[in-house]
């Protein structure tokens, strides 16, 4: 299937945004329910790390955020845990 790699991301730490998923275009193979990933949140994009809670492969129509606006993970810092 073509398509893109979504992953829910939860900032456990941050207490703004605790209890919250959000989601990321995610281009690491290795990235996975339980991963721990660097990605950018807020609108001054600060970097933070958070734990991957879901992973979905879909088409740019069936994406949970629209493709052209969603952020990207930037890097896998350890894979599940």
């Amino acid at each position: 299937m073509k398509g893109y790699k979504f992953v829910s991301v939860e900032f456990t730490e941050d207490p703004n945004v605790a209890g919250r998923t959000y989601w990321y275009l995610c281009e690491f193979a290795s990235a996975d329910i339980g991963s721990r990933v660097v990605a950018p949140i807020g609108r001054h994009n600060n970097k933070q790390v958070g734990t991957v809670r879901r992973v979905l492969f879909a088409e740019g129509a069936f994406a949970p955020y629209p493709v052209e606006e969603i952020k990207r993970v930037e890097s896998v810092i350890e894979e599940k845990i």
